[in-house]
Parts: C-alpha cells; structure tokens; sequence
C-alpha cells in the first residue's frame, strides 16, 4: 500500500498505514546499525550506537504491544524513505577514508534517521489520540521521547567533538 494509494480510504487506514510503516523502518534500522557501530572508530559514538540498537529492539517489542492493542498482526509496510536514508548513509560512509571525517558522516546519517523517526513518532502520537488509541498514543510518546534524547546526545557528541576532529583532519 503506497503512502497515497487507493487502499487508503479512511483516517484509521491512514494511521493504520502509519504504524506499518515505522514498524518497518525499525526494523530496517536495527539491520543498518551494526554496520554503524563497525565502522565508527570514536568510542562514544560506538557506544552510543550499541545503546540505540537496544533500544530500536524495544521500540520494535513495543510496536508489536501495539498491534496487539489494537488487535492486528505486526505487518510491515516498505518504506521507501528509511530505505533512501539508510542507502545514502551506506554510499556516504563507504567513500570517506579519513576517519574523524567518516564519524562526522556516521553521526549526520544517524540524526537523519532520527529526524525521520521523531516525525513518524509525533504523528502517530497525534493520530492515536485523535483515534482514541489512547493506550498506544503513550506507547508511541515513550519512544518519541526516546528518539529526541538520542538525537540530542547525537548533537552534543557531534558539536563537542565530532565536527572539530573531522575539520581538524585528525581522528
């Protein structure tokens, strides 16, 4: 089902659509962080992959609570723009060879990702509310909260160190 697609025919196939769509972002998400963790070479950006992937393997347990709430089967639906994130961070990555300058790349390709999840989140929090899936509207808000505050330890390892290193040249 496209995102535009006839298939779409009310509110709650929209969010519906929504939900199928994150549930496989995170999944392709928890495919694409190992290679992140593999390639960054500063140890609290390692670290702080590792901790996201975590965390992205709950996020995916509580989306399933959520189909299970709402009495549907955990079903995935592809999305095209994770999939584009998560390709260019892979090109961008693979042509760096300086290595303060690929845990820069690593770090914007991660807050990309980011971005995209924080607005997934927020909608479906909107949306589930505004559906009475109140139950899953929290579901939804803890891991939004979760995304923000990776984003932000994301900016503050970036703008402390990161950006300097890879200006600097230096890993």
């Amino acid at each position: 089902m496209g995102l535009f697609s006839k298939d779409i025919a009310t509110f709650e196939d929209l969010y519906v659509h929504q939900l199928e769509d994150i549930y496989y972002a995170e999944q392709q998400i928890t495919k694409a962080l190992p290679k992140m963790i593999e390639k960054a070479t500063d140890v609290q950006l390692r670290q702080g992959f590792e901790q996201h992937l975590r965390e992205t393997e709950g996020q995916i347990d509580r989306l399933r609570r959520v189909f299970e709430i709402e009495g549907r089967q955990p079903k995935g639906a592809t999305c095209p723009a994770i999939d584009g994130i998560i390709k260019e961070a892979n090109e961008v990555a693979g042509e760096v060879s300086d290595k303060a300058v690929l845990d820069a790349a690593l770090t914007a390709a991660a807050q990309a990702v980011e971005h995209y999840e924080i607005s997934r989140y927020g909608t479906l929090v909107t949306w589930a509310k505004q559906l009475g899936h109140t139950e899953s509207a929290a579901l939804y808000q803890q891991t939004l909260d979760e995304e923000k505050a990776t984003d932000e330890k994301l900016t503050q390892l970036a703008t402390s160190k990161l950006n300097a290193r890879a200006e600097a040249g230096a890993a």
